[in-house]
């Protein structure tokens, strides 16, 4: 029992599809939402849509934007 509601509280979300329905935990969610973007970057720097160095500084600057050191904080 206990392992069954520690396994609960960690779905995501509940998918259903006709007379089926799935549990997908926070777990298969970051593995697939990692997937999907790693994949995402291959398939456009293959394809030179961008150069992999765009891809890094970009990552920085949304990394500044969002996550705010105690420096910027301040400033």
């Amino acid at each position: 029992m206990t392992d069954d509601k520690a396994d609960k509280s960690r779905v995501a979300l509940t998918i259903q599809a006709g007379d089926q329905t799935r549990d997908v935990t926070y777990d298969e969610l970051v593995l697939s939402n990692n997937l999907s973007q790693e994949a995402l970057a291959r398939l456009l720097i293959e394809k030179k849509i961008f150069e992999p160095k765009e891809l890094l500084d970009m990552m920085e600057k949304v990394r500044k934007e969002r996550y705010r050191t105690s420096d910027t904080a301040s400033s």
